[in-house]
């Protein structure tokens, strides 16, 4: 801070302005972020559904050495561990030197992104196309996902339980699978709808094919079964046992003739996943005296339900297991845990600026945003963290000069949304948001800054660290 500022302009700029990275950044700096980033593009097109991102996860886990765990095994200090739960939902944790009365350092995000499911009974035929119906997951704009190409990735369980893994689009010589609209030369009475109504979510219907296999009815519906079949061995009645999914083609890509940001499927919230996870291996190898724990929950989009979501007592068993293991009390070891709640914000949109209340929402480049309420209108559905513990949290942040700014999703009365800290600190943990801000959040392409993703990754670290 300059000395010829005076009282005034110095106390505007500390309370109102907010610097971006590249203010505050050397260009070593920039170039480290920008390095991290491909490694979490790469992460990101591995992992395009949740089962994908469990097992791109465990395979970075165990190149840092962690083990799967089990419950009824031995957790020993200084042990590196993981959970798989049902291939949807994985955790990660290590036990530390220190005693558990000073708690577990807990990241949690979620790995699950809105898509487009197929439903049970999906595939049918109709003038002269076959299609698959679906059911969409998760808060999307419906509008936004027709006329673009989209790949099919889940699992078939067999009768027999065999389980097959699909993945058709991504390879450039896959075919796609696309979603009809309707041309404007018809499309008049639509443009007059809200458009929130104008794709009903029952015409998401899949394109798979127009070639039939014999010239008789379903025959389009015959040989897209038999395509299916002679590449992944399943039947029609397979799809009853089946979890799959249609997505946005293609790998992240640099944005920007800078190559300063993202575009990529499923920023929400792997862009919080991955830096939650590298932070953690950092930490260990930097000694950190803490027990951790890093969860990469299923279902946030949909509520946090189910035995994936962060609602299951999951956390608790583990939690319990890891108290035990130290002859610890599992209730003082939640109350003197500590939770980032690992996910995303909004970013400030000026093509959209009326949407936001700029002076409390996050910009792009600006850094991690810490998010003290989520929920919406009167600040329903929200865990709101406690000033002491963001006191807290602050004061990590500054030991490491990490980069962070203050976010709400959008203006009073008019935005809003959840995140899986209000599950969480039901718990008796102290929890607060911190994640990445990101531009076209749910969109079938979001965008992210580089420079926001590795100072997320310097907030966790310091986080575990300190």
């Amino acid at each position: 801070m300059s000395e010829n500022k005076t009282p005034a302009e110095a106390a505007r700029e500390l309370l109102y302005k907010k610097k971006s990275v590249y203010e505050r950044r050397d260009e070593a700096a920039i170039e480290a972020a920008y390095e991290y980033a491909k490694g979490y593009a790469k992460y990101l097109d591995d992992a395009k559904t949740e089962r994908e991102a469990v097992w791109a996860s465990i395979k970075l886990a165990e190149a840092e050495g962690f083990v799967p765990y089990s419950f009824g095994d031995e957790i020993k200090v200084g042990g590196k561990y993981y959970y798989n739960n049902r291939g949807k939902n994985l955790f990660l944790f290590s036990l530390g030197e220190e005693a558990l009365t000073e708690g577990i350092r807990i990241s949690a995000a979620h790995i699950d992104s809105p898509r487009i499911d197929l439903k049970q009974v999906p595939l049918y035929e109709d003038s002269g196309m076959a299609f698959l119906k679906t059911h969409y997951y998760g808060g999307i704009r419906k509008y936004q996902w027709v006329a673009t190409p989209l790949a099919l990735h889940g699992v078939v369980i067999k009768a027999d339980g065999e389980s097959v893994w699909v993945s058709i689009g991504e390879d450039p010589a896959d075919p796609v699978l696309y979603i009809n609209d309707l041309l404007p030369h018809l499309g008049h009475n639509d443009d007059r709808k809200p458009l929130g109504e104008a794709i009903p979510g029952e015409k998401l219907n899949l394109l798979v094919g127009s070639r039939p296999l014999v010239n008789e009815a379903d025959g389009i519906k015959l040989n897209v079964l038999r395509i299916l079949n002679e590449k992944y061995g399943i039947c029609e009645e397979d799809f009853l046992s089946a979890e799959l999914s249609a997505v946005p083609v293609g790998n992240a890509r640099d944005v920007g003739l800078d190559r300063s940001m993202i575009c990529a499927y499923g920023h929400d919230d792997r862009v919080c996943a991955y830096p939650a996870m590298t932070a953690m291996f950092e930490a260990l190898k930097a000694g950190t005296p803490h027990t951790m724990m890093c969860i990469l929950a299923d279902k946030e989009e949909t509520g946090s339900d189910g035995n994936s979501g962060m609602q299951c007592d999951l956390i608790l068993d583990l939690i319990d297991a890891i108290a035990e293991s130290q002859k610890a009390s599992p209730a003082a070891v939640r109350a003197a845990s500590i939770c980032l709640s690992a996910d995303v914000s909004a970013a400030f949109d000026p093509n959209f600026g009326e949407a936001f209340e700029k002076r409390n929402s996050s910009l792009l480049s600006c850094g991690v945003v810490l998010t003290k309420y989520t929920g919406s209108r009167g600040k329903g559905g929200t865990n709101d963290a406690s000033a002491e513990f963001i006191g807290r949290l602050r004061a990590m942040m500054a030991k490491d000069d990490v980069v962070w700014q203050a976010g709400e999703l959008g203006k009073v009365d008019f935005g809003g949304g959840g995140t899986v800290a209000k599950f969480i600190s039901k718990h008796n943990i102290e929890v607060v948001d911190l994640g990445v801000p990101v531009i076209a959040m749910h969109a079938p392409y979001e965008v992210i800054s580089k420079v926001d993703l590795y100072e997320a990754h310097r907030g966790f670290s310091a986080f575990n660290r300190y």
